[in-house]
């Protein structure tokens, strides 16, 4: 049984590589069978189908995310802290290489052309991060720690649109440190801070 979750494992994590690399019709299950050293029908065997492989996948993302925000809130109560948790995460991630682009966001520049349970995993990660984005602004408002300009959730949107801009610009200028130069502004108008 461990030899089977090794196998899935390694078949997720060849995936996300290469989405990360070229995107959904950027790979095939013979490019995975390659890098994994198995066959093809190991690989269907697991996952019948492509969209059966990154739903799985992107379901997965999904969940360490949540675990990964909500682990930010329990140990940052701050919420000015918390935001800057979130943009240093992706700041050494993109600056080392281990995750120079979320995945979903990488995917939702393809949702036109992917399998509707794809896209709908997809969807659904955009939204459970706007969510906590929102309550994070919301209490930093609260809190007198955060200004913003607009309703929490407009706030929340602009803010994780700017991340995943800054991702696409470190990504297409080659220089990591552009995240977080385009990343400064944002948190400053946001914290009230001197």
């Amino acid at each position: 049984m461990s030899n089977m979750r090794g196998t899935s494992e390694a078949i997720l994590a060849c995936a996300q590589s290469l989405i990360v690399t070229g995107g959904y019709n950027g790979f095939s299950y013979a490019d995975i069978a390659g890098v994994v050293g198995i066959r093809k029908a190991s690989i269907h065997h697991h996952f019948p189908a492509k969209a059966d492989l990154v739903r799985t996948l992107v379901a997965r993302y999904r969940e360490a995310a949540q675990a990964g925000l909500a682990a930010i809130g329990s140990h940052r109560p701050d919420p000015v802290d918390q935001l800057r948790a979130y943009t240093g995460y992706w700041q050494s991630c993109i600056a080392d290489g281990s995750a120079p682009i979320c995945i979903c966001a990488l995917l939702a520049s393809e949702i036109p052309v992917l399998p509707d349970p794809v896209a709908s995993e997809v969807r659904a990660h955009f939204r459970a991060l706007s969510a906590w984005l929102a309550a994070v602004l919301e209490r930093g408002r609260e809190m007198g720690r955060i200004r913003l300009a607009a309703p929490p959730q407009a706030e929340a949107e602009l803010f994780m649109a700017t991340v995943h801009g800054a991702m696409l610009s470190a990504r297409a200028f080659g220089e990591p440190a552009m995240f977080g130069t385009a990343l400064a502004p944002l948190l400053g108008r946001l914290s009230t801070e001197t």
